[in-house]
């Protein structure tokens, strides 16, 4: 047995993330990346994709796919993703994504996909009818990820199992085309509290995008009225908010709206509860209707103002995508010369 120690990946700390630009962005998409998004930042180099490629694993509308990019490139913005600092750009405009994706199909092994419980839940009693771009969604993220290098990627619970797949790929390439340290072995950036937001109509649903109810969740692009509609109509129970977590966790519509609550605010959901305890829902949800109208409020406006502007989006996205393309394409041309790919003689 060798005494070498293994090569360790030796570049910059980068961190990388994306949401899917397949419907409106919600309350959830917000608390759950986008507060985390403005966060990191400030930690490390940064790209943040809109993920047109993984939208359409499913059907899209093609007269909507443009404009549903602009809207979540808004968001990011408008929440405080400065473009200055961090890449905002589509994942579609950098076809280092595609190059390096097919590259991890060869990678990656059969077993490993089966593996995968979102392509299990997403196409349920109908596995032969989804697109094989569903099945392979898990190898587009790898790629996503590795094609920037990045180091770090904020993940929740549904996305663990991905980066698990995404750290094989990297492990299984590195090792099979002799490139220890090529690519680095991703680390997860756990979610904080707050993050996972549930079903306003389901403690024990998480709030989506295609919940057929709009009640079930909060849009950015809600009005103040629409966000206080929504927050008064929301699911609960008719005992008072109870002191301890431990029974808070019992009750999912109570802990929903508290940890809501604790993620808008600040707090964590003790001290959400030491403010509330023992109050009923006719004095909590309208404080916790102006807390949310005041914090999405001005997101929504300024949302609304880029939106009337689409070139002025336009040209963020411009300049991500060279900032994204700069970084790429170098990885990608290595990773095709360790491949044996042909390359022309100088």
């Amino acid at each position: 047995m060798s005494d070498t120690p293994p090569v360790v990946y030796a570049g910059p700390k980068r961190i990388l993330s994306g949401v899917q630009t397949s419907g409106q962005l919600h309350l959830g998409n917000y608390l759950g990346a986008i507060v985390k998004f403005v966060r990191l930042q400030e930690e490390a180099e940064c790209f943040y994709f809109l993920a047109d490629m993984h939208a359409i694993t499913v059907w899209q509308d093609p007269d909507k796919l443009a404009d549903q990019m602009r809207e979540v490139a808004a968001a990011f913005i408008a929440s405080g993703v400065d473009p200055a600092k961090a890449a905002i750009f589509p994942q579609s405009a950098v076809p280092e994504h595609a190059e390096l994706a097919w590259i991890f199909n060869c990678v990656a092994r059969l077993g490993w996909l089966d593996r995968m419980t979102q392509f299990k839940e997403k196409s349920g009693q109908h596995k032969e009818r989804s697109s094989v771009g569903l099945y392979t969604y898990p190898v587009l993220q790898a790629a996503d990820i590795l094609v920037y290098k990045a180091t770090h990627v904020p993940v929740g619970e549904d996305q663990k199992q991905h980066l698990e797949l995404t750290r094989d790929i990297a492990q299984k390439f590195n090792n099979d085309f002799g490139a220890q340290g090529f690519f680095p072995i991703t680390e997860p950036v756990i979610e904080g509290p707050g993050a996972r937001i549930m079903s306003l109509r389901d403690g024990a649903a998480k709030m989506s995008k295609s919940d057929p109810s709009d009640n079930s969740r909060i849009n950015l692009l809600d009005d103040a009225d629409a966000m206080a509609t929504k927050i008064r109509k929301a699911k609960t129970d008719p005992e008072p908010l109870p002191e301890t977590l431990d029974e808070l966790k019992a009750r999912p519509e109570a802990d929903n709206l508290v940890g809501i609550y604790a993620a808008l605010s600040g707090v964590t959901k003790a001290q959400a509860l030491t403010e509330f305890a023992g109050k009923g829902f006719g004095a909590f949800k309208p404080a916790l209707a102006d807390l949310t109208v005041a914090k999405l409020g001005p997101i929504g406006a300024e949302m609304r103002r880029l939106l009337a502007d689409p070139a002025e989006i336009d040209r963020v996205l411009k300049i991500g995508v060279e900032k994204a393309r700069a970084v790429a394409a170098p990885v990608v041309a290595d990773t095709k010369r360790l491949v044996g790919f042909w390359s022309p003689k100088p």
